[in-house]
């Protein structure tokens, strides 16, 4: 069975050298932190792992977090306390709050950490179309509040899309984790790639992406950091990142940067799926919307039946008539691995296609699928669908 539905980009969730320093910390340290970072939890360990992620992403520090939900909760309750802290603890007007502008399609992780705010009372929320810089531009110039902030995910984790990065840096954006060590010479995400490191304030990561790990962290200022510890709930009352997966991350960090061919492969088998379908991805995350759940279902069922791990991606995840299949490339593919998929694929999706840009800036394809579910007895004709 080939596992094409995780976020182990790099491969580094099974690296001796990862599990040999998880293996090490859990025997002298056992597994528990015992508390949460500011009673007990914090060790050399999570300094060390701070300090590398810190350096990745070229910021004054770092603070971890138990997961990336949690990293984003945290920053959002500490951004809206902003506002009552400036005004001495009295319920903010509305041109003293802190106005957010946050993209349709961010991580949920990041919407619930806006509505919790918001249902505080503490930020104005704006919704900006997905990547539209004209109609983010005209809220902002709308808004007279003096505090805003631009939220964003740098790759989108459903449509495996890129921030229009170079446009958002002059609106001072923040966040991302599926970028983080796949992109950039460094591996210092979407914000080193397109050389703009210097214009965000402040970046929301994952480690059990490619670092293949678990925990959350936020690489900002030591202002920022101290902040967050004082005010982000989730960081506060949450128990500390186990010490064996401190060790782990750090070590996946260490390996990351000294096999940068790692990086090389996954974008070699983005350009291996994107010359043999005619598919325009540009991302390691490829998004088939097949529209149905019912087809969406079938269509993974069939997958797995020949081999192939890929998940449907239904509701509350996309909306329910956008239901997908998701596919994730890894470094620990080969290039067999993407010939032998997309033959696969290609039983029900006819291949080249011509591919034809929407005005949105997205690729639409029309195709048909015709595939048969030995586990249902069902064939599916004729199904219409999009690649996003």
């Amino acid at each position: 069975m080939l596992l094409f539905s995780g976020n182990d980009y790099l491969g580094l969730s099974t690296h001796p050298e990862v599990r040999t320093s998880a293996a090490k910390a859990a025997t002298e340290h056992g597994m528990g932190t015992r508390g949460s970072f500011l009673v007990c939890g914090y060790t050399n360990y999570h300094r060390l792992l701070e300090t590398s992620l810190a350096e990745l992403k070229r910021k004054e520090d770092c603070l971890l977090c138990p997961t990336g939900f949690a990293a984003n909760m945290a920053f959002m309750s500490a951004l809206g306390s902003i506002s009552s802290l400036s005004v001495d603890g009295r319920k903010p007007s509305k041109a003293e709050k802190v106005a957010v502008f946050s993209d349709a399609l961010n991580h949920a992780s990041i919407i619930d950490g806006i509505r919790l705010a918001e249902r505080l009372g503490e930020i104005e929320v704006f919704i900006y179309r997905h990547c539209d810089m004209d109609h983010l531009n005209t809220l902002l110039s709308s808004c007279k509040t003096s505090k805003k902030s631009v939220i964003t995910d740098s790759l989108f984790s459903m449509d495996g899309d890129f921030v229009p990065l170079v446009e958002l840096v002059q609106l001072r954006l923040k966040t991302w984790a599926h970028a983080t060590l796949v992109c950039g010479q460094n591996g210092g995400g979407a914000a080193e790639m397109f050389n703009c490191e210097s214009d965000v304030d402040i970046c929301i990561g994952s480690l059990s992406k490619a670092v293949g790990c678990l925990g959350g962290f936020i690489a900002c200022s030591k202002n920022w950091k101290q902040l967050i510890q004082s005010r982000g709930r989730s960081f506060i009352f949450s128990t500390a990142l186990p010490i064996p997966v401190a060790a782990a991350s750090y070590a996946a960090l260490r390996v990351a940067r000294k096999e940068s061919w790692r990086r090389r492969a996954i974008w070699d088998r983005v350009h291996e799926f994107r010359s043999l379908t005619g598919f325009a991805v540009t991302s390691p995350i490829i998004s088939i919307v097949l529209g149905s759940e019912e087809s969406a279902l079938l269509a993974s069922r069939h997958m797995l039946m020949s081999g192939f791990h890929i998940s449907a991606i239904r509701p509350p995840a996309v909306p329910s008539n956008l239901c997908r299949l998701r596919i994730t490339l890894s470094a620990a593919h080969t290039t067999n691995d993407i010939k032998r998929l997309v033959a696969t694929l290609s039983h029900w999706i006819k291949f080249p296609i011509v591919v034809k840009l929407r005005q949105n800036g997205l690729f639409e394809v029309v195709f048909t699928s015709s595939f048969y579910s030995r586990s249902c007895g069902e064939l599916a004709n004729a199904q219409s669908g999009r690649f996003l």
